[in-house]
């Protein structure tokens, strides 16, 4: 008796934190949506817990996805001696330039070993400039969010959960990707 009480609190519970989720999103719609690069985009069921950890901005300040509460974030994971990372980074600026806003932010965040000089040389190589240049050094943040591999793009929800997961670089910049996103971004 007392395990089926457990598991009826347990589903109580997993729907209680699922509801801003769900009653915000239309998972089956955003699914529908997965097409060409955006089907390695998993969309969680339950949202995830977003690290507290902090990160570094260009100029050394510290900062956390707390920070971001309140807008949809594209979260990316890359670093600048990753060749996957920097074939996407131009569709991330295009994303930013598209649908980036007071609502929605592309947030890049090179992990591990990248000097603030080869961020900025690779960004401005590629004609990067909305983009934020911040950094992991240690890759405590990364660790945390349980990222394993670069590139590694997660989206946040305004209310500060991870809802879903790209390993692998993606085109965001493509008709698939934008619709996705937008879609996200405006059905809320």
């Amino acid at each position: 008796m007392r395990a089926i009480a457990l598991i009826i609190l347990y589903t109580a519970l997993i729907a209680g934190a699922n509801g801003t989720w769900a009653e915000n999103t239309n998972i089956s719609m955003l699914n529908q949506l997965r097409q060409g690069d955006m089907q390695k985009l998993v969309l969680h069921p339950v949202p995830k817990r977003v690290s507290d950890i902090q990160f570094m901005t260009a100029s050394g300040a510290k900062k956390s996805l707390d920070d971001y509460k309140g807008r949809f974030v594209l979260v990316n994971f890359w670093a600048t001696w990753c060749a996957p990372c920097r074939a996407e980074m131009p569709s991330l600026s295009t994303l930013q330039s598209t649908i980036g806003g007071s609502d929605f932010e592309v947030v890049t965040i090179a992990t591990g070993r990248n000097t603030p000089a080869a961020i900025e040389k690779f960004f401005n190589d590629n004609g990067i400039g909305n983009l934020p240049t911040y950094r992991d050094p240690k890759q405590k943040l990364a660790r945390d969010m349980a990222v394993l591999g670069l590139p590694a793009s997660i989206l946040i929800s305004p209310e500060g959960h991870e809802i879903g997961r790209l390993l692998g670089d993606a085109n965001w910049s493509d008709t698939a990707a934008l619709n996705l996103m937008s879609a996200w971004v405006e059905n809320r």
